[in-house]
């Protein structure tokens, strides 16, 4: 066995790697072949035979005798119940398999359910961080404050009547002024400018004549719906006493010459109660209405009025004191209310006539007599040299003739005509003409200002020959080059070149200013009142009274407010936190009581057209600059970041802006309609910056007694005096924010879109924002007027 074992090794270790591979790739060529061959010979070796046992099976079952047929049912219904009981039991582990499926899908949404409260507990987390760090900012500011909130100013007012001083020379007269003339100790700044008004039935001081019985029961009215008029002489700013316009108690119908009508009694003036020796701080009134003529209209020509203040529409310069006296226009509108009817249109820019004058002149005398001769002969040359696309209507002489009378001889233009046949001309008119009067020593007259009133009612823009010389009403507080052109005389051959190159929006910008100032401070008698009253407290420095509030019919007594009931969930809750959830924060109201009229009172007068009365605050009040608010003035502010800016969660957390923090009211308009109002107030839940719920209801029958939904915020119900849509924009006294949310009780909002809109206000508060979009345009085929619809998209 060595020998061979050792001989195999010696062939083996001789032979070649190349033999062996082939005999190895033989092996394993062959193997295979060889295995196929036998396994499928045996495997129909196999089938023949299986075919032949069933064969015998079946043979051999014919031949079953029928004593085994009994046994062969017993079988039978073995399998049987052996079958049901698989079938049971298959029913069995079916059941439990489906109950175990509703288990794992019941686990599956509680786990879900716990992923997605997971989620809102951390938004509400947040949301909870992020309130208590305002609330804990707000305690600081709190700690800190070191001013006190301002209010509306507490009046303050003497208790005496003014004391007996000696009277002022006439000579010293003229030179009166505000620093030497006037008692400021009776004009506290917290005064609220009382205003006592002599009864004219009483007191008359003058000779001969009567106040129009007109303007006594126009005045009287008017003024006591003033708020500063006051009924306690003691306690009086201002003496205010109505000397004109007057006529005498027997008329001379055998003369009609014009002359000044010298009323006025110096010593029945000196024996008013109040008139404290030398009449400081009276305002002796002279208004024009009937009779617009010179010696009308300046009734105090040669009078002492000692330190009085004179309000009429004629002045001289020798006799008006700036700054002191007031020129007023004369009473020639309706005692008050509303005046719309008498308003033109403001469009078209461009109408039939570009110039229109209609007026007769006394033959003047002076060293002026022939200026306005000439001017006359340039105005026709004008006129005969234009385009014919420039239609004029220029009358020099008035068609029917006025009355016949001997005038003075100021050269003032008399009025042709009829109120009705000039209104007619001045709605047609671009551009209308006034002529100052030829005798320079005026600086207003009556027949100037009726003029000038006649035309902004018409919606006619002044052009006033003249005009670097006189004077028009209110001047020390209205601006009157925004709606009236003011040229001297000497511009007058250039003055067609000069209304030709105005455009439309120009033009259209001083027909409104001239509408704007005309309705507010000349339309009618209360309006001119108001604004001489108002002149004056101006000049003091004296904030008007604050705004008068709608007192709103509450809905249920103080002791009864429906109980609140949690909501069920409307809608799921926002995964952003948009920002802290705050106790109800009112608006700051009333800070600028003294400064508004110092930094805005230009607006006050000539754009706000609001100088009356004092608001809490205003849309253009000012703002810190973007560095003060962390040097000094961060009181309320909550900058982005903490200052450091930033987005998404930063943002959302912080309200930001140039203002400091404030909240919204929410108005909902609403009309018997409970279960849509209780929706919309679930809605509100967890609202950031919500500061109250203000429901207004409209609807004849009581709000209803029982649960309400618990908004997050309080909830107050008013009733409307009556049923309209615009109570929703009544300033009701139960809104204390500057924000408010209007919206009608079937309005969907989320809160993303109500924060979005109100942070959007908070950079834009002189406009509306809101979310639904309107289309307006002019329509012709419409009536002439506004087509008004809910496409989106504006003209």
């Amino acid at each position: 066995m060595n020998i061979i074992y050792e001989r195999f090794c010696l062939w083996l270790g001789h032979l070649k790697l190349s033999r062996v591979i082939i005999l190895v790739s033989v092996i394993l060529f062959v193997v295979p072949l060889f295995t196929h061959y036998y396994l499928s010979k045996y495997e129909s070796m196999s089938i023949s035979q299986g075919d032949n046992a069933l064969r015998y099976n079946l043979e051999a079952f014919s031949d079953i005798s029928t004593k085994n047929v009994a046994d062969l049912k017993v079988r039978i219904e073995e399998m049987l119940r052996i079958k049901a009981s698989v079938s049971t039991e298959l029913r069995e582990l079916e059941a439990k398999r489906g109950r175990l499926q509703r288990e794992a899908a019941a686990a599956s949404s509680k786990a879900d359910n716990a992923k997605a409260e997971y989620v809102r507990a951390a938004a509400e987390l947040q949301r909870l961080r992020v309130s208590a760090d305002q609330a804990r900012l707000a305690q600081l500011e709190a700690i800190r404050r070191d001013s006190p909130e301002l209010a509306p100013p507490i009046q303050i007012v003497p208790l005496q009547p003014p004391s007996i001083l000696p009277s002022l020379s006439p000579s010293n007269e003229i030179n009166c002024r505000m620093f030497s003339c006037f008692d400021h100790s009776r004009c506290s700044l917290t005064s609220s400018f009382p205003v006592y008004l002599y009864d004219p039935d009483i007191y008359t001081p003058l000779t001969g004549a009567e106040v129009d019985g007109f303007l006594k029961t126009t005045l009287r009215q008017t003024l006591g719906y003033n708020a500063h008029l006051t009924h306690n002489p003691n306690e009086a700013c201002i003496y205010l006493i109505i000397v004109g316009e007057s006529f005498p108690f027997t008329k001379d119908t055998t003369t009609v010459s014009d002359s000044y009508k010298l009323y006025l009694n110096g010593s029945a003036i000196t024996t008013l109660p109040y008139w404290g020796g030398d009449g400081r701080n009276h305002v002796l009134l002279n208004l024009a209405r009937r009779d617009l003529s010179v010696g009308s209209g300046d009734a105090f020509r040669g009078a002492s009025t000692g330190r009085a203040m004179l309000a009429q529409s004629t002045f001289t310069h020798n006799h008006f004191r700036p700054g002191f006296d007031v020129i007023t226009p004369p009473a020639l509108g309706p005692p008050g209310g509303d005046v719309w009817a008498d308003c033109a249109p403001i469009s078209p820019a461009r109408r039939k006539y570009l110039l229109s004058f209609q007026g007769l002149q006394p033959p003047p005398k002076g060293l002026d007599k022939d200026q306005d001769g000439t001017l006359i002969s340039l105005l026709e040359k004008m006129v005969k040299t234009a385009p014919a696309s420039d239609v004029f209507f220029l009358q020099f002489e008035c068609d029917p003739p006025v009355e016949k009378r001997v005038t003075l001889p100021i050269g003032d233009w008399a009025l042709c005509g009829t109120d009705r046949s000039r209104r007619a001309v001045l709605r047609d008119s671009t551009f209308v003409l006034i002529l100052a009067p030829a005798d320079r020593n005026y600086v207003t007259t009556a027949l100037l200002q009726a003029r000038l009133y006649e035309a902004l009612r018409s919606g006619a823009i002044p052009v006033v020959l003249g005009g670097d010389r006189i004077r028009l009403p209110y001047e020390e507080v209205l601006d009157w080059k925004r709606a009236v052109i003011l040229l001297p005389k000497a511009r007058v051959t250039e003055m067609h070149f000069l209304m030709r190159s105005f455009p439309d929006a120009d033009l259209l910008a001083l027909r409104r200013q001239g509408r704007v100032l005309w309705e507010r401070y000349l339309s009618s008698v209360q309006a001119s009142i108001d604004s001489l009253l108002a002149t004056i407290r101006t000049r003091l420095h004296i904030p008007p009274k604050p705004v008068p509030h709608t007192v709103g019919l509450p809905a249920f007594n103080d002791s009864y407010f429906p109980p609140r009931v949690e909501p069920a969930a409307v809608d799921a809750e926002p995964e952003e936190t948009l920002g802290p959830l705050e106790a109800p924060y009112s608006s700051p109201t009333y800070q600028r009581n003294f400064s508004v009229g110092l930094l805005h009172g230009y607006e006050l007068w000539n754009e706000w057209g609001e100088p009356f009365a004092l608001y809490p605050q205003l849309p253009w009040d000012p703002t810190v600059t973007s560095e003060a608010r962390f040097l000094g003035s961060a009181a309320g502010f909550r900058p982005v970041g903490a200052g450091a800016g930033g987005s998404g969660r930063e943002f959302s957390e912080a309200l930001g802006g140039d203002r400091p923090r404030e909240q919204f009211t929410i108005v909902i308009l609403t009309y018997e309609r409970e279960a849509v109002l209780a929706a919309a107030l679930a809605r509100l839940r967890g609202l950031p910056y919500l500061n109250k719920v203000v429901v207004v209801w409209n609807g004849p029958s009581s709000a209803g007694a029982g649960s309400w939904p618990e908004s997050g915020a309080p909830v107050a119900v008013v009733r409307g005096s009556r049923n309209s849509l615009n109570n929703r924009f009544l300033p009701y006294q139960l809104i204390e924010t500057e924000a408010v949310l209007c919206v009608d009780d079937d309005a969907h909002l989320r809160h993303d879109e109500i924060i979005f809109a109100f942070r959007v206000w908070r950079e834009h508060r002189d406009q509306i924002v809101g979310f639904p979009g309107r289309y307006h345009a002019w329509d012709l085929n419409f009536n002439n007027g506004f087509l008004y619809n809910s496409n989106y998209r504006s003209r």
